[in-house]
């Protein structure tokens, strides 16, 4: 059983025997000679990660076409950094591409045939490209952030603009903005309440946008040295989490709940076994009833929080649950009229072909589901790869935050945040599509890089036994 696993995760796999293989990969060096004599190219991560930051902290205050212009800066360099490689100057032990890498090429190529097969060719051509740029800036993301300088400087800058964004949105709560749109049930006891969207111009958007700024924060906490940036880290913590609770984004707050939840769990974990004998298995229990206490006690004693939580089970009475459940029922035809493939990446197809199923007034963007976005995108195949994806990035997170908790190193409280990240944002994915967005999906691929980064391929002692040791050790 175990073999099967560490196969289906590909916990064994020589990714080095495979890319020699490769005659994708013989492209890596190309233009080995460019950076000899290149003033630039000495200096190539820290300039990827200078893109990075700026896309970041730019995101959620400028429009989404200058975001897809520094996408293309961020891909293009990536293009010229792997062209200049110098393939055996890569770190003992270090590989630049990882089982994360080839789930991601096979989505890639199932959203291609996809693309082929679509009934809308051009519209999910446009959804390709884009999925390709993010892509292509989470392969920039993986590369620059193996250097744990560069990781903290990328992971500071979001935090930092996350407290920007946070202050500005209680700065709308205090004032009573008004809303863009019509964001609350007429009839619901909340209809006058202050949604706050600071920059991002909705609260969903907000909501999504913050989840990982909390759980990177927790991360800092811990991961952060001396009592002023732990400070600062719990700051920004507090800080975020309430301007989530001022967006009363019911899957903002599903997704704070499960980031909790997760980054508990982990950090029960981590310090487990420092308790006293007795106490070890009882940890995450203790952990878990503590913390599910907390959101009880918070939804009964704080009403605004109670009412808007109990509009999630008031089924077709509540305006935002009826649209939902009318958009997926349309969703779903869509799904079962082309299940193997779908109709094509990207909300330009979507966009194309959902009038054809619609119910009358309810039109929408997307599939406010991601799941069942996946499977009108790309079909059961596409969804089934993507699964794959998710199963094989967490189980490399597991193994490697093992690893940290054996050796105590602080580097395992990033972990425990990208970890945190994701399962909070597939939470408020699970009822929402505000994922697709830039400002948001950015921040996925940044949490997933983040995991990457830390990917150490060992060599067994027979191909090089000193390295063996090194990584070992």
């Amino acid at each position: 059983m175990h073999s099967i696993w560490q196969q289906f995760t590909l916990s064994e796999i020589q990714v080095r025997q495979w890319r020699g293989s490769s005659y994708v990969y013989h492209l890596v060096g190309l233009l080995r000679s460019w950076r000899k004599t290149s003033w630039l190219l000495p200096w190539g991560e820290a300039i990827g990660a200078l893109l990075v930051a700026v896309t970041l902290g730019l995101a959620p205050f400028v429009s989404t076409t200058l975001i897809g212009i520094l996408g293309v800066a961020i891909a293009l360099w990536w293009v010229i950094l792997t062209l200049a490689d110098e393939p055996e100057a890569t770190p003992a032990g270090v590989s630049s591409a990882t089982p994360i890498h080839l789930a991601l090429l096979l989505y890639w190529f199932i959203s291609l045939f996809a693309t082929a097969l679509s009934p809308v060719k051009m519209a999910a051509l446009v959804g390709l490209s884009r999925l390709t740029l993010y892509l292509m800036t989470f392969l920039l993301m993986a590369r620059v952030m193996r250097s744990s300088r560069l990781r903290n400087a990328i992971i500071s800058v979001y935090l930092h603009t996350s407290l920007i964004v946070s202050v500005y949105g209680i700065q709308q709560w205090q004032s009573g903005v008004k809303p863009l749109a019509t964001w609350t049930d007429a009839n619901s006891p909340l209809k006058d309440v202050t949604r706050v969207y600071s920059y991002l111009g909705n609260p969903n958007l907000l909501a999504a946008y913050l989840v990982p700024a909390i759980a990177l924060s927790l991360g800092a906490i811990f991961a952060w040295k001396g009592w002023m940036p732990k400070l600062l880290a719990a700051t920004i913590f507090v800080v975020n989490s309430t301007c989530l609770f001022y967006t009363y984004s019911r899957g903002g707050w599903l997704g704070f709940a499960v980031c909790i939840f997760t980054f508990a769990i982990l950090l029960g974990f981590w310090y487990s076994d420092k308790l006293p004998s007795p106490w070890r298995k009882l940890a995450i229990p203790v952990i878990l009833g503590g913390t599910g206490f907390l959101f009880l006690a918070a939804v009964l004693g704080v009403p605004s929080l109670r009412d808007r939580f109990l509009s999630m089970f008031m089924g077709r009475q509540d305006s935002s649950n009826n649209f939902r459940l009318n958009v997926w029922s349309s969703v779903i035809n869509m799904i079962q009229d082309r299940p193997v493939l779908g109709i094509g990446p990207g909300n330009s197809a979507f966009n194309a072909v959902y009038p054809l199923y619609q119910r009358t007034r309810f039109t929408a963007l997307s599939a406010y589901s991601i799941l069942l976005e996946i499977a009108v995108e790309t079909g059961f195949i596409g969804l089934s790869c993507f699964l794959w994806f998710l199963v094989i990035t967490w189980n490399q997170a597991a193994q490697r935050l093992s690893q940290f908790r054996s050796s105590l190193n602080s580097n395992g409280f990033w972990l425990m945040g990208a970890i945190a990240g994701t399962t909070g944002m597939l939470a408020h994915g699970l009822v929402d599509t505000v994922w697709y967005r830039p400002q948001v999906i950015l921040l996925w691929w940044l949490l997933v890089a983040i995991i990457t980064s830390y990917y150490l391929w060992t060599p067994t002692p027979k191909e090089n036994p000193e390295t063996a040791e090194l990584v070992n050790n």
